[in-house]
């Protein structure tokens, strides 16, 4: 069980009483392990016309499947990932993930046809799935509620931005060396991270750091017996893996607010990875972009996204304090919300003005920039649902998972039907249907958590 805020507070095993720098030492590897891996979800984006002639691939949608179906194995792998977390420990669940994605990224550059790369691509979502399990639960470790604003956006920009700088490092380097050069860049990554994770990343899940420290300080014979006794009258590690396996399933079907946040949160990513599908088509075919320069085209939805880190953190954790303060110095989750409110506001207006300057074939900046206001109103939400999540679930590792599952699966199944539905309506009119859901879920529903979410919370046996 996860202890109470009080119980963390005086317990000097608590990660959250470590010195400033391990907090922020440990933050910053979780975060280049999230970084690295949705970066090798997206670097191949750019060269999926080079990818199809290589493969003698003829179907979009099967050209799509190569990208997307990293991120159905990135929907499954928290849901095995997060608890075993709980019961092993954020450490090496990260290290032996990031060890996974290595393997599968070489895999999939030396595969020697598209189902094997599919193959590959799926199992390298499965491993690289880790830190999406373990970093929202890393940051509930390491830091209270009151102070856990900064790092949340410091670990939630690894699953944007990494999407956004991987097609712009692809794009010129399937140009210029090929496109298996695209997946040998990320093993090599992939290596980076691991040495430095492996020689300065400590555990963080306070139960895990106690139940090993007693182990060591307990009499042996002692431990035997205690073995025996827990062997005898507890469940087995698989009852165990399965109960914390449906944890993340009961808090999507269960609660109402959990799901709600997560779909709005999913339909946001979703449409992310539908523009990494639909970029190398609109920006080489009406803007006549090769295939390195298309790979700029990513610029806008990075540039939103450090934008939104900068200044969208700000604000959060300044209107969650100023929230506090006028409470007491009392903090609850749906003093979040307003954040949310506020970057809710600018996924649509950025939709609107990509689709349709893209569908009047105007100046290529145009539609770039509408990608960085989208971009930075996908951030600017994407912090406070998680931040939310984390403050008042129990298991937080496993409410972030819940919300990641449902994420995942619809950035995998968007792009598949992506130039079909362009094809249909246009970019006008494709980015005006998003725009609408992004309007229908984001704007009512945060309003009516603010001013509902506690008495939810109090009815709730999964909160805190």
């Amino acid at each position: 069980m996860t202890e109470s805020e009080d119980d963390w507070e005086v317990d000097p095993i608590n990660p959250r009483n470590w010195p400033s720098t391990k907090k922020w030492v440990s933050t910053a590897i979780v975060a280049s392990f999230t970084f690295v891996s949705p970066l090798s979800s997206s670097m191949m984006a750019p060269g999926l016309p080079e990818i199809a002639d290589k493969y003698d691939i003829t179907s979009s949608t099967v050209g799509a499947l190569c990208l997307s179906i990293f991120l159905l194995s990135y929907a499954l792998g928290p849901l095995i990932l997060a608890p075993l977390s709980e019961m092993y420990g954020r450490k090496w669940v990260l290290f032996l993930g990031n060890i996974g994605l290595l393997a599968f990224n070489l895999g999939c550059a030396l595969a020697p046809n598209a189902g094997a790369l599919i193959a590959f691509r799926f199992l390298a979502g499965l491993a690289g799935s880790a830190p999406i399990a373990c970093g929202g639960g890393t940051v509930s470790d390491l830091f209270s509620e009151r102070d856990r604003a900064t790092a949340m956006a410091l670990y939630s920009l690894g699953p944007l931005l990494g999407p956004a700088i991987g097609p712009i490092m692809g794009g010129f380097i399937a140009e210029n060396a090929g496109v298996s050069y695209v997946f040998y860049v990320t093993v090599a990554l992939c290596g980076i991270v691991s040495i430095v994770g492996f020689l300065f990343l400590h555990e963080t899940y306070a139960p895990i750091i106690r139940r090993r420290r007693d182990e060591k300080a307990e009499d042996p014979e002692k431990a035997a017996i205690r073995r025996a006794y827990l062997t005898e009258n507890s469940p087995s590690k698989w009852q165990y893996l399965w109960v914390n396996i449906m944890r993340p399933a009961i808090l999507l079907t269960r609660s109402f607010v959990c799901f709600m946040l997560s779909l709005y949160q999913a339909l946001m990513y979703g449409i992310y990875y539908l523009m990494f599908a639909t970029f190398p088509n609109l920006f080489t075919d009406v803007y006549h972009f090769n295939t390195g320069i298309s790979g700029l085209a990513y610029i806008g939805l990075g540039f939103g996204f450090v934008s939104a880190t900068l200044f969208g953190a700000n604000i959060s954790n300044k209107i969650y304090l100023h929230q506090r303060a006028k409470n007491g110095g009392v903090g609850k989750p749906e003093m979040r919300i307003p954040a949310l409110m506020f970057g809710s506001l600018f996924v649509p207006v950025g939709l609107f003005w990509y689709g349709w300057s893209a569908q009047a074939q105007i100046h290529w900046i145009m539609p770039i920039i509408g990608t960085g206001i989208f971009g930075f109103g996908l951030m600017t939400t994407f912090l406070p649902i998680s931040l939310y999540l984390v403050d008042t679930f129990a298991y937080a590792a496993s409410a972030v998972a819940a919300a990641s599952v449902l994420r995942s699966f619809l950035g995998f199944v968007f792009p598949l039907f992506g130039e079909q539905m362009y094809a249909k309506l246009g970019y006008g009119g494709g980015n005006s249907l998003l725009a609408g859901l992004a309007i229908v879920l984001g704007i009512p529903f945060p309003i009516w958590i603010y001013y509902n979410g506690e008495q939810i919370r109090a009815r709730s046996s999964l909160a805190r």
